[in-house]
């Protein structure tokens, strides 16, 4: 431990006396420092596996701590870090495979007009969710700390203070929900009883099970835990069947007549709109979504570097290939039109054509479990990142000190569920199904491109501006460039008008779920004024400080003080 106390004090001094740009020996000491650190992480003493869980960024150079919390106090309270390379891996399949892959393939087939288009999406979508993994591994190494994105923006864009966390909150409180999962499983199950899926029955059930999640992850959080593995493990293997099954639709041992027909003209009916291609690929990009969900947990993750750098590719890679596998079983298994005309249950259909009815109906309850474990994921990272919202000191009803703890067990942020919660019921019990869940699928992804484009534009300031901060993962800056090229394309292109004129929710504006993205942005900066800037027009202002909770989580809470 002595060593690398000696390696930070060296790296220290050289941060407060800068060299010229360019040093020769400025880079072979960046490099020479680099090596020992690793070194000392692959050591199995005790001082490798402590610092294994130190953030070695801040410690190097304090500037750059995000929030008002120092990393230490960020870790404090909860279970621990209990999450190995297995359960991040799981978490992050998990979270990508879930309702998208069973849902939107006719959606997004039906945007584009060609088999052929469609796949080159999926493609597109697998190569921009690799750019933005390898973005947000140079970020989660260098902190850290759970929160994903909020600690990013924090770090980068520190003025006017708190106005990026405001933001964030705004778009991960009242955008975070899993209504769409929860619909899906509604109407998988009622199909498979040979119910008729109306629209109360359906929200009845959907409420059924949003509110089973939060009860599994804040009482029981371990068996919570278990449960998303199972499930993960559980996905991957049917779609391994649905891919095999596609293999033996193209040999010509099934009923389907011409499997090869969708893929002999596959671009045939491509659509010359921009906004149509944008429009499906931030459908696509929302299937991928969840290829950053370790960052959000990170303060639970045993060697979180470590971990992170060897789970956020492998759960990506294995999504995106059985991704690309099952697109393709689809278009072996039914016509182009069919599968346009068969609205969210684009996988009954494969299953009904291949097997028959008997077995659709035992298709939807396998899609109905997938949909179940992917509301179970996103909901364990979600309930996270409102409990750093808190702990930030972000002002919420009732006072943060309730919404930033582990209560009622000490080990899982029960009130960080109940704010994920919230909008999941309302946006449950919002207009009808066949409406609301394409257009929530819209409007949840484009708020999330400008975030993205914050963050790529702070990971070029940061190597600008903290060239020798450690870094022990840096993303090629071609690959970075390309995602930022594609953030600027996806918000643009959809305020341009699409070839039918009307976009994929009408009787909705083509248009209107960028401005309800934009809007609920605006929306936190609002809010972040109300806050930080009208008090001081009379004379006050929000002072921070720390306090403990008895569970062992800190938190920041603000008092209001007359300036001075």
């Amino acid at each position: 431990m002595a060593s690398l106390v000696k390696i930070l004090h060296a790296r220290l001094r050289r941060t407060r006396q800068p060299q010229p740009e360019g040093s020769e020996d400025s880079a072979v000491s960046q490099d020479r420092t680099e090596e020992q650190l690793d070194v000392k992480r692959s050591k199995g003493d005790s001082d490798g596996e402590s610092l294994a869980s130190k953030e070695i960024t801040t410690a190097v150079d304090p500037d750059l701590n995000p929030g008002e919390l120092t990393f230490e106090e960020d870790a404090a309270g909860g279970m621990g870090r209990h999450l190995g390379v297995f359960s991040c891996t799981l978490l992050i399949v998990g979270r990508i495979i879930g309702v998208g892959i069973f849902s939107t393939p006719s959606s997004i087939l039906g945007s584009v007009g060609s088999v052929g288009a469609s796949l080159m999406l999926w493609v597109l979508g697998f190569i921009l969710s690799f750019c933005g993994l390898f973005i947000w591994l140079e970020f989660g190494t260098m902190f850290p700390r759970s929160g994903g994105e909020k600690v990013y923006l924090e770090a980068v864009y520190k003025k006017p203070k708190h106005l990026a966390t405001v933001i964030f909150a705004a778009n991960a409180i009242l955008l975070g929900f899993t209504a769409s999962g929860c619909i899906v499983f509604a109407q998988n199950i009622l199909i498979t009883a040979g119910h008729a899926a109306d629209r109360w029955t359906t929200r009845g059930i959907a409420l059924g099970v949003i509110a089973f999640v939060t009860l599994l992850h804040g009482l029981t959080p371990r068996l919570g835990v278990w449960v998303m593995n199972g499930l993960s493990v559980f996905k991957i293997v049917i779609l391994l069947f649905v891919v095999i099954t596609g293999w033996v639709v193209l040999s010509g041992h099934t009923s389907v007549p011409d499997p090869h027909a969708n893929f002999r003209h596959a671009f045939a009916g491509s659509s010359n709109s921009s906004n149509d291609y944008a429009t499906a690929t931030f459908k696509v990009l929302n299937a991928y979504a969840g290829w950053s969900n370790v960052n959000y947990v990170l303060n639970n993750v045993k060697n979180p570097v470590r971990t992170l750098k060897i789970a956020g590719p492998l759960g990506l890679g294995i999504c995106a290939v059985l991704y690309l596998l099952a697109n393709i079983s689809y278009f072996a298994a039914a016509t182009k039109e069919e599968i346009t005309k068969s609205g969210t249950t684009v996988a009954s259909l494969f299953f009904k054509n291949v097997f028959g009815t008997e077995a659709q109906k035992a298709l939807t309850v396998f899609v109905a479990l997938s949909a179940l474990g992917n509301v179970i994921t996103i909901t364990f990272a979600a309930a996270r990142i409102n409990q750093e919202l808190a702990k930030e000191g972000i002002p919420l009803p009732f006072g943060n000190k309730f919404w930033a703890s582990n209560w009622p067990t000490g080990k899982s942020p029960l009130p960080g569920l109940i704010i994920h919660l919230i909008p999941s019921v309302i946006v449950i019990l919002a207009p009808p199904p066949n409406v609301a869940y394409p257009f929530i699928l819209d409007v949840e992804g484009y708020p999330g491109q400008i975030i993205n484009f914050f963050i790529v534009i702070g990971l070029f300031w940061l190597r600008w501006h903290k060239p020798h901060a450690p870094r022990p993962f840096k993303v090629w800056l071609p690959l970075a460039f390309f995602f930022l090229a594609a953030a600027v394309f996806l918000l643009v292109a959809p305020f341009l008008p699409p070839a039918n004129g009307k976009g994929d929710t009408p009787p909705l504006p083509y248009y209107l779920y960028c401005l309800v993205g934009i809007a609920i942005m605006a929306v936190g900066v609002l809010y972040w004024a109300a806050w930080r800037v009208v008090p001081r027009w009379f004379g006050y202002e929000y002072v921070p400080r720390k306090e403990t909770l008895s569970d062992g989580t800190v938190v920041t809470l603000f008092s209001r003080q007359k300036i001075q």
